[in-house]
């Protein structure tokens, strides 16, 4: 696949200085980018103030066209993975497929919450938001993770508007070098529409609910609410403990007055429900229907362990028969071989399914503890329902360890199974990107090495999966694991137009 470009060469060093000091303050009077002096422009004044910071560029990540024709094909081949996924699972619980299939998604959860998951009305429900983590490489795209409950979808959006304005003290009649991806409302518009899709039938207000483990991105729920406000949808980012609860129903008070939920988007992990003041209540609400969801309460459906049902060989016939062959084959190539780390004995005569260490097939995980430095080309981490989850924690890079951190990162692995399991999965080297940032210290422009992740944000309207922005967050070279941090620079992708030689 051919590589980006690199960041708006032919922009002045002053006009580049200028745009990003522009930047910077739109994001922090959204209350999006660290200002502990600043308070938000509008609204009242939000409960938890923005910490987050990185470096500004002043231009998006350009991709090429056939990139950009990637990712906006990408999004309906994950949606029909979810769908097959969450087909398989129903019918591993019934016996139709598989049955260790459902033993391994439901692994460590609450029984209650499995059940639960498993109520007939709720067989059909899928996430309506998906996000991949999309590594680019020198051989091509590389999704190294799903997630049905991302951050990041205010803050694409409030980037989008900010880097769609023209650059300071360019001439009016200066054609633009990009176009966003989603263009600058994408993002706004496309979470718009997947909430009045998932309320469905239901009337009344919508209410993102951030749990206090998640606080650090109401902020940019609460920005996102208040656009969607101004459009006149009534959507509200609030504490669980704002919920009210009736047995008509969950109400909000606003403003002196109380208002019926329609809608909660679920800003939470399942793993956390116990820690969720009213959660029960929540629970009961969507069960007994007066309220939806979304996403759906279905933690099979938010596990890790998805890309290694993918590529198992027992599995393939399902796979081909609800994906079709070319879509098969092509998220095959591009999510990575992964294992279930699942400490059960191995027979004598069997292996692991495509694990090779030196072209010798492995048929125990006492063989992969000693492989060598060169061999470990693998991470691990956990696979779901924990909050070692997300946010990069619980990541062991195997060929970035000494032998003895490498093997009791394998053995602790082993013996979480029963209540947290991990996962063992390729490793693909981000390709390096040149971009630039503004330096705060000695205001210049700095040119940056780097690799980079790439996030692109799905909305589910009915059948319809629109691409609505990608996030960019490039991390220095020396960085192993990608993600946001004060030293990565994060920008909105955009396509390069013709007229940029």
């Amino acid at each position: 696949m051919a590589q980006t470009e690199p960041c708006c060469p032919s922009l002045r060093i002053e006009t580049a200085l200028s745009r990003c000091a522009g930047i910077r303050a739109q994001l922090r009077a959204a209350n999006l980018f660290a200002a502990p002096s600043l308070p938000p422009a509008t609204g009242s004044a939000p409960t938890v103030q923005a910490t987050a910071s990185w470096r500004i560029s002043p231009c998006p990540l350009l991709l090429t066209r056939e990139q950009s024709e990637f990712f906006t094909a990408l999004g309906p081949q994950l949606f029909s993975f979810s769908r097959a996924l969450n087909r398989l699972y129903y019918e591993s619980a019934k016996g139709v497929q598989p049955a260790w299939v459902a033993r391994y998604l439901d692994q460590g959860k609450p029984e209650g919450l499995v059940n639960y998951s498993r109520m007939k009305r709720f067989r059909e429900s899928l996430p309506a938001v998906i996000r991949p983590d999309v590594i680019p490489t020198q051989d091509g795209m590389v999704i190294t993770e799903l997630d049905s409950v991302p951050g990041g979808i205010g803050l694409t959006a409030a980037m989008s508007h900010a880097y769609a304005d023209p650059p300071a003290h360019s001439s009016p009649l200066t054609p633009p070098r990009h176009a966003l991806i989603g263009d600058r409302d994408g993002m706004v518009r496309g979470f718009a529409s997947m909430l009045q899709s998932a309320q469905g039938r239901h009337s009344g207000s919508v209410a993102i609910v951030v749990s206090e483990e998640a606080k650090d991105y109401r902020p940019e729920m609460s920005w996102l609410a208040a656009q969607l406000r101004e459009q006149g949808l009534p959507v509200w980012c609030v504490e669980p403990r704002e919920i009210r609860f009736t047995e008509d129903g969950l109400y909000l008070r606003i403003e002196g007055e109380d208002q019926a939920v329609g809608l909660i988007y679920r800003f939470y992990e399942l793993f956390d429900l116990p820690n969720i003041p009213k959660a029960e209540l929540i629970h009961y609400a969507v069960k007994k229907d007066r309220v939806a969801v979304t996403p759906p309460y279905k933690p099979a459906l938010e596990e890790k362990s998805a890309f290694a049902l993918l590529h198992h060989p027992i599995l393939r016939p399902y796979w081909e028969k609800e994906l079709g062959t070319d879509c098969f084959l092509h998220l095959t190539a591009i999510m990575p071989r992964t294992w279930l780390l699942d400490p059960a004995p191995i027979p004598a005569t069997a292996t692991i399914p495509n694990l090779y260490l030196g072209g010798r097939a492995i048929a125990n995980w006492a063989d992969l503890a000693a492989a060598t430095q060169k061999e470990r080309h693998f991470v691990i981490k956990p696979s779901g329902f924990s909050e070692l989850a997300w946010g990069s924690r619980g990541v062991s890079i195997g060929h970035d360890l000494p032998q003895s951190e490498w093997a009791a990162a394998l053995q602790n692995a082993l013996a979480s199974f029963p209540t947290t399991p991990y996962l063992l999965q390729e490793f693909h080297k981000g390709r390096l990107f040149e971009t630039e940032y503004m330096d705060e210290g000695t205001q210049t422009i700095v040119r940056m090495t780097g690799r980079a992740r790439l996030s692109p944000y799905y909305f589910i309207t009915g059948e319809k999966v629109e691409l609505a922005g990608i996030l960019a967050t490039i991390c220095p070279a020396d960085k192993k694991i990608l993600h946001g941090m004060k030293d990565a620079i994060m920008v909105p992708c955009a396509v390069a137009t013709e007229n940029a030689r």
